[in-house]
Formats: C-alpha cells, structure tokens, sequence
C-alpha cells in the first residue's frame, strides 16, 4: 500500500514581558488541524540563553502535539472495531512505532 501526503507544520515562538518563551505548534493534515502549546521561563540564577528556552519550549509543544495525534490514531484505531493501543509501548493494532 503506497501512500504518501504531505503535512504543513508551523511553529511559533514567542517571549512575554515576564521572560516566558511560549510556543505554538500547529499541523494541517488537509482534513484536520491540530496545536500544540509549549513553554519555559528561565530560572533567574541561570545564564540567559534565548536559544535553550526557544528549545524547550518548542519540543514541549512538539510533545504535546504528538501525544494529540497518538490520541487521534488510536481513537481512529477503535473506530474501525480494531482494539485500542492501551497506551503500551508497541500498538497492539499493528501499526508499529
């Protein structure tokens, strides 16, 4: 079975005037949208580092966008009468990680 799409993914970065770095990451799958929302604030007796907050706030929001389409798939997966996953570590539906 040959399948290939293409998904549009933007990521937004952005700082408040409190130091928080905050990121919105959203996917277009053509049929649905999804966002994810991550951030971090440096601690105040650290070394000021932009990059590392635009890091960790950017794959904290990657992380929550990828448990959404986890969810998704296994949502989809029990749709089609199949068992759902569990959340174990290898999908019992035998779509494999």
């Amino acid at each position: 079975m040959l399948h290939t799409v293409e998904w549009k993914v933007r990521l937004y970065l952005s700082e408040d005037d409190e130091g928080t770095t905050k990121a919105r990451v959203v996917v277009n799958t053509g049929t649905t949208t999804l966002t994810g929302h991550g951030a971090a604030r440096c601690n105040p007796a650290d070394a000021e580092v932009p990059e590392i907050g635009d890091e960790l706030a950017a794959g904290r929001a990657m992380h929550d966008l990828g448990q959404q389409l986890v969810s998704t798939a296994e949502r989809d997966i029990q749709d089609l009468g199949a068992p759902g996953t569990g959340r174990s570590p290898r999908p019992a539906a035998g779509w494999p990680v």
